[in-house]
């Protein structure tokens, strides 16, 4: 990819700034509409709020509730296609509400019936009310004292960080050039447009001047630090909240349905939802001042989760069972508007045009990360003159594409690459041995995420290309050194990139465990 940029003549038609889900949506919408695209992110591809979501592809039953229909239409088409795209990462989600009051039935499910009316052919199962019974059958760890029923609903559920990964492969299939850990320092302007960007190559500390007819600002939580580059006295677009998942073992939700819990004692709605064979449990919803790469749940956020969840389920979790803790930042569009609560702005997305020129899109989620790729692609064309051409996304199978995977393998989400690595496997046996048994990680997923899946340090792979760090943030430490030996030998680094590696990766990984 490096060696793409620097031998690539002439200007870009586009470069993205942000390898996130805004980001890497936004490149394949760019490329597929045969534009000369790079992408550039500052450390790993989603490593900041895309790879820390309650790995939901969901309409947004709140949104419902405060009467944000567009956004609820737009979410549940999109889930949909989603769902028909990558069905090697999207499954069927069945939830269920519990009620503790005799209203609570007849109200979900007159709420959830309009849900799935909106979905329309892309719905995924109608909402039924269930009796006590039935809902304790299928969840028998809930709290049965003065249970009345609950509602079943059904949404989506992903794996954050390998669509994003899956999404960057099929964008260099389409002829796109991305490279991580570039960051960018600053911006190219001629007078006062932007015509491009300078990006260091954090690994070889090279710096890069790269002309581009339009830039694309879409880094999350960092959008604003970009916009300043261009403007130093600029308002700031963007509120951050964070959001806290504790990921707890299957025991406590065991089988297959997911628990929504409607109203918090903060307002928010609390889901517990089987995820590879763990159960995640949020969110909170806490305004930040200050945006970063690693953020860090607060005790308040832990304990409000642990209080909430022993609220309705029989054995109350403990901190001892936290088997890891994670906190993402979202980037919520700023309201003009003084007062408003982070819970209550939109999650919609939002896309601002500078006098230079430069895009910045912000705000939105996972689920609608492809329109918001065609919303922002169709600004973007416009400022820089592309000629109009018509969205080519809405289904285009993402890299992997694979139909009816077997939930219970391991390594379901690598859809149709999975043949390829277990093949890696069966020329040597070594790499068909277990990193991890419980996990379900071989060698051999090493080798592959170096080698196609631009993997370029142990944290890379442990938290994005598998996701051992927030399965099991312990069990990943004790893998750290295996992975760390076999990237070595397969990127040619020396022992003491390997040693310093262990070093980084354990550190880390001691902030995703509860002391």
């Amino acid at each position: 990819m490096i060696n793409n940029l620097e031998s690539h003549k002439g200007e870009w038609d586009v470069v993205v700034i942000g390898g996130g889900a805004s980001g890497l949506g936004a490149a394949v919408e760019s490329a597929t509409r045969g534009l000369k695209t790079l992408l550039l992110e500052q450390h790993d591809f989603s490593k900041g709020t895309s790879s820390r979501s309650t790995k939901l592809v969901h309409g947004g039953v709140r949104y419902l509730a405060q009467g944000n229909v567009s956004l609820v239409l737009e979410a549940l088409r999109e889930r949909g296609l989603l769902r028909q795209n990558a069905p090697h990462l999207v499954k069927d989600q069945s939830f269920i509400i519990p009620n503790y009051n005799w209203w609570g039935t007849p109200y979900y499910t007159l709420g959830l019936t309009m849900y799935d009316m909106l979905a329309g052919k892309l719905g995924l199962g109608r909402s039924l009310p269930f009796s006590k019974r039935k809902t304790l059958k299928c969840i028998p760890t809930l709290v049965s004292k003065k249970l009345g029923g609950g509602v079943v609903y059904h949404d989506g559920q992903f794996d954050d960080s390998r669509l994003a990964i899956n999404l960057a492969q099929t964008f260099v299939e389409n002829g796109g050039t991305a490279i991580n850990y570039a960051k960018v320092s600053g911006l190219v302007k001629d007078g006062e447009k932007v015509i491009g960007v300078k990006a260091i190559d954090q690994e070889s500390g090279k710096e890069h001047i790269i002309k581009s007819k339009a830039v694309l600002n879409a880094t999350g939580v960092f959008v604003d630090d970009i916009i300043k580059m261009d403007t130093p006295k600029a308002r700031d677009i963007v509120k951050v909240s964070q959001g806290v998942h504790l990921v707890l073992d299957k025991e406590f939700v065991p089988g297959d349905y997911a628990i929504m819990i409607p109203q918090t004692s903060d307002g928010r709605v609390l889901f517990a939802v089987p995820w590879h064979n763990k159960v995640v449990v949020g969110t909170t919803d806490v305004q930040k001042e200050t945006h970063e790469l690693e953020p860090r749940a607060l005790e308040s956020e832990v304990d409000f989760i642990l209080e909430t969840a022993s609220r309705f389920l029989v054995k109350p979790p403990k901190r001892s069972d936290v088997k890891a803790v994670f906190a993402g930042l979202r980037p919520l569009a700023a309201p003009t508007g003084e007062g408003k609560k982070t819970k209550e702005i939109s999650r919609g997305h939002k896309i601002v045009i500078a006098d230079s020129g430069m895009v910045t899109l912000t705000g939105g989620k996972w689920t609608t990360y492809r329109q918001m790729a065609e919303d922002v692609m169709d600004q973007v064309s416009k400022v820089a003159g592309f000629a109009k051409k018509k969205s080519a996304t809405k289904h285009m199978q993402v890299h992997g594409y694979k139909k009816n995977v077997d939930l219970n393998n391991p390594m379901y989400f690598y859809g149709s690459d999975e043949e390829k690595i277990l093949a890696l496997a069966k020329e040597n046996k070594e790499l068909g041995e277990y990193l991890s048994k419980d996990l379900g990680i071989i060698k051999a997923q090493v080798i592959w995420a170096a080698r196609e899946e631009m993997a370029r340090t142990v944290e890379d792979f442990l938290a994005r290309r598998t996701r051992a760090l927030l399965l099991d943030a312990r069990q990943s430490m004790k893998m750290a050194s295996e992975v760390a030996s076999l990237m070595a030998k397969e990127l040619g680094k020396d022992a003491e990139w390997e040693k310093a590696q262990i070093e980084e990766y354990t550190n880390l990984a001691k902030g995703y465990i509860l002391d």
